[in-house]
Order: C-alpha cells, then structure tokens, then sequence
C-alpha cells in the first residue's frame, strides 16, 4: 500500500554555534559530540559549509557516520554556481560541487539547496538553462534540488511553470515563529495538499500525491533555534 504522507524533516543550519553550548548542548559536552547530540534531538540539519567552499570526502563520511541512520542532511549549493550574471554558465561549479565528495554521506544526503541572491532577478531563459545543468542522477543514485530566490520578479506564473516542468521545488521562509500554524502546514504538505492560508503565484493546482518535507528553523534568534525546531518536531 502506498504511503498516504511523506517524511517531515525538522532541524537547523548547522551544528557549530558558541551561544549552544550550555543552552542547547550540555555543559561539558565535547564539540567533537555535538553533532551526534544535534542529530540525537532532530531530524535533519543543513549543511552550509558547502556554500563557501568546499569540503573533503572524509569529513563528508564522517559526518554520516555520526547520525542516526534514518537521519537525512540537506546542503547548501556552492555561491560560485549561484552568485553569477549568467546562470546557464555555471556547469563547471555544480560538477565540482558534486565530485567534492557529497556522495560520500550515502542514504543520508537529502536535497541541495541553490539559493540565489536578493539582488538576482528572473531571467525565465537563464534561469532554465541553469535548471537543465541540475543532475538527477550520479551513480545510479537520484538527486534532489531545490531553489531559494528571493527578489520579487520570480513571483510570476512562469517561473513557477519553469519549476514544474523540471519537477524542482522552491523554498517558502517566513520570518515569524507560528509553530502550531507551521505544524499543521507540513502536515498537510507532506500529504500532498496546498495550505490554503499561504500567498500563491499562478491558479495552477498540484496532483495530490505524498511529499517528503524538510523545514528549518533558521533565524536572527539563533541561540533559540534548536530549541524552535524541537518544539516543532514535538507538534507533528
């Protein structure tokens, strides 16, 4: 029988943040256990390291091999592909995001995040050709992507077309800490509804199927933030 609702993945930015250590980490933890500790309480944290640079495979395997086995990372595409004029040339840099070891996390490596500019607009061309350099597969084993744009110009029915038709979801933030609000969201996300409260772009309506979703408590609050996602993890 098929599932009638995806997996819902909470967790953080990152695992390595002083202001933790005595308010979310135990007091006399080691930092070498605070990602196992971290994992322990959530379900998925993102790796942002991958944003600036890049990573070796040990730390990579490492890193898997320090979490729960139904624990899933998600990471950050590198800013070379996504902070460009032209989009459609950064095939270079998603080829060496990938050949940088990410593969080593195995089961445990969940969608990467390319996350674009305030300042970048839509470019429906461009920003097709970059979706196109998007792999869905390496090795025999399937790739999830998905896109964070935050200027106003790609808030138009053809991007969300562009989307759907490269089978590609994009980010929704939202700066508020409405943690029964956002509970009952994911929810139905991950049962594959629309929740009827939030602003859409375009009348085009989704085949309702089961979702798998991650949410992350990423804010200005940071020393709070694993203490949001726990409490959000508590309500689904």
């Amino acid at each position: 029988m098929a599932a009638k609702s995806g997996k819902i993945r909470i967790g953080i930015g990152g695992w390595t943040f002083e202001p933790w250590r005595g308010t979310f980490y135990p007091e006399k933890l080691t930092q070498a256990k605070e990602l196992g500790y971290a994992a322990s309480k959530l379900t998925s944290i993102e790796i942002n390291g991958t944003y600036y640079g890049s990573q070796k495979p040990a730390s990579f395997r490492k890193w898997a091999s320090e979490v729960p086995d139904d624990f899933v990372f998600s990471l950050k595409g590198p800013r070379f592909a996504t902070n460009r004029k032209v989009l459609a040339e950064a095939g270079d840099s998603v080829q060496r995001f990938y050949d940088s070891g990410v593969l080593e996390l195995g089961d445990k490596l969940g969608p990467v995040l390319w996350q674009f500019m305030p300042t970048k607009k839509f470019d429906e061309a461009d920003f097709g050709a970059f979706l196109e350099l998007l792999p869905r597969k390496i090795g025999g084993r399937t790739l999830r992507h998905v896109v964070e744009v935050r200027h106003d110009s790609f808030c138009v029915p053809a991007f969300i077309a562009l989307l759907r038709e490269h089978g590609i979801p994009v980010v929704f933030s939202e700066h508020a800490k409405a943690l029964d609000a956002w509970a009952k969201r994911l929810q139905e996300f991950a049962a594959g509804g629309e929740p009827a409260d939030l602003p859409r772009v375009g009348d085009g309506k989704l085949k309702k199927q089961p979702r798998d979703v991650f949410a992350y408590v990423i804010h200005e609050a940071k020393v709070r933030a694993p203490h949001g996602a726990m409490a959000l993890i508590e309500r689904v």
